[in-house]
């Protein structure tokens, strides 16, 4: 199974079907399923957009270094301004929730399910569990 870590909250965020849209620095051209890993990093969560991030999770537990979701990875779009402006505009949380930046990517995730949490060492990169 392809799996893709993540730092917390934002492999929660999906879980909850809060966020549709991963952002990244590189492209991918992989489409299918997809699981989702959260890394055992933790990020300060004294800093504000964390704060508000993990509001959205509505006091859901935080799991670290576990898969916790399946999706359809069902595109990979380069962000120019035009795209940027119309998530920032029309979906404003999706837009909180990512590193929306000309020359950046958006990866399209369809079909969120959350599973049975399995524990797992993450990796860089989409990588096979």
């Amino acid at each position: 199974m392809k799996v893709l870590s993540l730092m917390e909250p934002w492999g929660s965020l999906i879980k909850e079907k809060v966020k549709y849209i991963e952002t990244r620095s590189w492209k991918t051209n992989y489409r299918g399923e997809l699981f989702i890993h959260t890394s055992l990093k933790k990020i300060p969560k004294n800093d504000e957009r964390i704060k508000k991030l993990i509001s959205l999770l509505k006091n859901k537990d935080i799991q670290y270094g576990c898969i916790i979701a399946k999706c359809k990875l069902v595109n990979c779009v380069y962000m120019d301004e035009e795209f940027i402006k119309k998530i920032q505009q029309e979906k404003p949380i999706e837009f909180m929730c990512g590193e929306y930046k000309i020359g950046r990517y958006a990866w399209i995730l369809e079909d969120i399910e959350p599973i049975e949490p399995i524990s797992a060492k993450g990796h860089l990169g989409i990588w096979n569990y």
